[in-house]
């Protein structure tokens, strides 16, 4: 009986850490990633993002890192996803119109977690 618990007490962990992620379209852009709207010219390495305007808040967003994990595709390819997430940090912001996504990750990064073919896929996304 007590194994029961266990396994039902995982999954209601589990549960909660996926509540707490936001969902949403994401997109990618390529290389040279400077300057950035955060930090000018600053290398920031390669796993970084941009943030769209639904959580950019006036760069209250610079230099906050997310978890990202692919949950599929958007436009009907096929199995776009790695199953690897990836940590990133914002260091862009990605505007409308030009933003097609919540966030906009660096093609280093997108490639951690899906084909890059796909283009646009559906991710989870939370603040860390």
């Amino acid at each position: 009986m007590s194994h029961h618990k266990f396994l039902f007490s995982l999954l209601l962990v589990i549960f909660a850490i996926k509540a707490s992620a936001d969902t949403g379209p994401a997109t990618y852009y390529n290389p040279p990633y400077t300057p950035s709207a955060c930090n000018g010219y600053q290398n920031d390495g390669v796993l970084i993002a941009g943030a769209s305007s639904k959580f950019w808040n006036n760069r209250g967003a610079c230099g906050s890192y997310y978890r990202v994990r692919c949950l599929g595709s958007t436009n009907d390819f096929p199995n776009p996803c790695t199953g690897a997430e990836v940590t990133v940090k914002i260091v862009d912001y990605c505007p409308p119109p030009f933003c097609n996504g919540d966030i906009n990750l660096s093609r280093d990064a997108f490639q951690i977690i899906s084909q890059l073919k796909a283009g646009r896929i559906w991710v989870s996304y939370d603040r860390i």
